[in-house]
């Protein structure tokens, strides 16, 4: 059983991460509040750049929740349809499109309980949003995540919730705001499910994963 990584270890580890990278971006192509709420409600079971090839045209003439409306659910679609789940995702759009535009004047909201009241916005979408609009140190625990968390011993958990919390209570407050960003990538490009490339990891001898013959 892999055991919590200490203090000085994870500080090393991020030190690391923001030498190699010190400003990570999410990978989602947006322009503002509203369209990276709809980018990431969109990426539920779909990688980003297929996302983004996605929205590439769509953010072009629907950029706010009035527009969005005015394109409507079928014209939403013609563009989502390359994405999974499409059809509950569009009615999902039109829906938090709606209340953004009656009951919060067309603005999206900056507490994560007003997203989340929205239609398919969890936990993750939000702290997504309030970490990368409003630069909040929110954690957006995916699979990439829990994944290195676990395998690291970064941030131990038993489910996406445990995780969260243990990047909060572990991880140093100065690597606080990028703290997912440097872990999604990680888990994305290096530390993969299936076949971690061990020999090409930066942090390869202060991780607590014990087959590093991959």
């Amino acid at each position: 059983m892999v055991k919590q990584l200490d203090y000085h270890t994870i500080r090393e580890i991020f030190t690391r991460f923001r030498d190699m990278e010190s400003e990570p971006k999410g990978e989602l192509d947006h322009v503002n509040a509203y369209t990276l709420v709809v980018a990431v409600a969109l990426s539920a079971q779909a990688t980003d750049a297929g996302v983004n090839r996605a929205t590439r045209e769509l953010f072009k003439i629907a950029d706010t929740p009035q527009k969005m409306l005015e394109l409507g659910e079928e014209g939403l679609i013609a563009h989502i349809k390359t994405i999974g789940l499409f059809r509950n995702k569009a009615k999902n759009v039109i829906k938090l499109s709606r209340i953004l535009v009656e009951e919060y004047g067309g603005e999206v909201p900056n507490s994560r309980a007003a997203l989340q009241s929205l239609p398919g916005v969890g936990r993750k979408t939000a702290n997504v949003v309030l970490n990368m609009w409003w630069r909040f140190p929110a954690q957006a625990v995916d699979t990439h995540i829990f994944r290195v968390g676990n395998r690291t011993g970064i941030a131990m958990g038993k489910n996406v919730d445990a995780v969260e919390r243990a990047i909060e209570d572990h991880i140093p407050a100065d690597f606080q705001l990028h703290a997912h960003h440097w872990l999604i990538l990680h888990g994305r490009y290096i530390c993969v499910a299936r076949k971690p490339k061990c020999g090409a990891c930066l942090i390869r001898d202060l991780c607590k994963f014990e087959d590093k013959s991959i």
